[in-house]
């Protein structure tokens, strides 16, 4: 399917280790006459976090959803790790990727959601591998191995043989996290992944995350824990009505905002 969606700009960047890992050029996306995403511009660079904040309908998950064409973008341009996400562009018009060849691109992408998404027949060790050897091929003995490291890694451990409804949401949402790992991303994408959970468990799912942050993971992540925003995020941009209404350094935005619905926003939630 052809596309033309968005003005002539450079062509698809060459992969460059100092090229951002994101790069969203004017993006814009409408469901029906609603437009969503009212020309997002935002960069995120190798290693780095960024935290998007805001209201409910203002346009974050939605972007989230765009950076790994779960949604089409109906104008702009999205990049990772230079490539443009979703589409091949020739003679300055952009043509839709064919499904098998997204499906492709996003397996580089990792992505964890409100809800956990876990198979409730399946053990928690069959749900870290199911991706990497269907959509992979990797021998089974290999992803069970690595499998093994990754809930290791989330300290889960001893849970490789129960099935999710065994398990805490906490402990159901760091086994979300591992089964997306194992596809061993470049990119991790996080959409409210502490919503859904009990005030209690968000702790340990953002524990893991902050490790995820430290090891030099990039990742974008839909939140409403300020906290983890300060203390994590190298970038913090604040959305409203489909447009990023001001961005920069998480500390600085959150102790002293400079647009005035920045400053309702946050009166409400600190």
């Amino acid at each position: 399917m052809s596309a033309a969606i968005g003005p002539d700009s450079t062509d698809s960047i060459a992969t460059d280790p100092s090229a951002p890992m994101v790069r969203a050029d004017r993006v814009c996306k409408n469901f029906g006459s609603l437009q969503v995403l009212k020309g997002i511009s935002l960069e995120v660079k190798r290693g780095e976090v960024l935290c998007l904040i805001g209201p409910s309908g203002s346009g974050k998950s939605t972007f989230l959803r765009c950076i790994n064409h779960l949604e089409v973008v109906n104008a702009g341009r999205l990049y990772v790790d230079g490539d443009l996400v979703g589409y091949r562009e020739a003679n300055g018009k952009l043509y839709e990727l064919h499904p098998r060849e997204a499906a492709k691109q996003r397996r580089d992408i990792g992505m964890v959601f409100q809800h956990f998404n876990l198979f409730p027949h399946r053990t928690v060790l069959e749900n870290v591998i199911e991706a990497p050897t269907q959509v992979k091929k990797i021998r089974k003995a290999d992803a069970v191995a690595r499998a093994e490291e990754l809930l290791a890694r989330v300290g889960l451990a001893d849970k490789a043989d129960s099935y999710p409804a065994q398990l805490s949401g906490g402990q159901q949402q760091r086994v979300a996290i591992a089964r997306a790992l194992a596809m061993d991303p470049k990119l991790m994408l996080f959409d409210e992944p502490t919503s859904a959970l009990d005030p209690e468990l968000v702790g340990e799912v953002l524990g893991v995350m902050r490790e995820l942050a430290a090891s030099g993971m990039t990742m974008v992540v839909v939140t409403h824990e300020m906290g983890f925003a300060r203390e994590v995020a190298d970038q913090l941009a604040f959305m409203d009505g489909g447009v990023v209404v001001e961005a920069g350094d998480p500390r600085e935005v959150l102790a002293n905002p400079q647009h005035d619905r920045t400053k309702a926003f946050l009166s409400r939630i600190l």
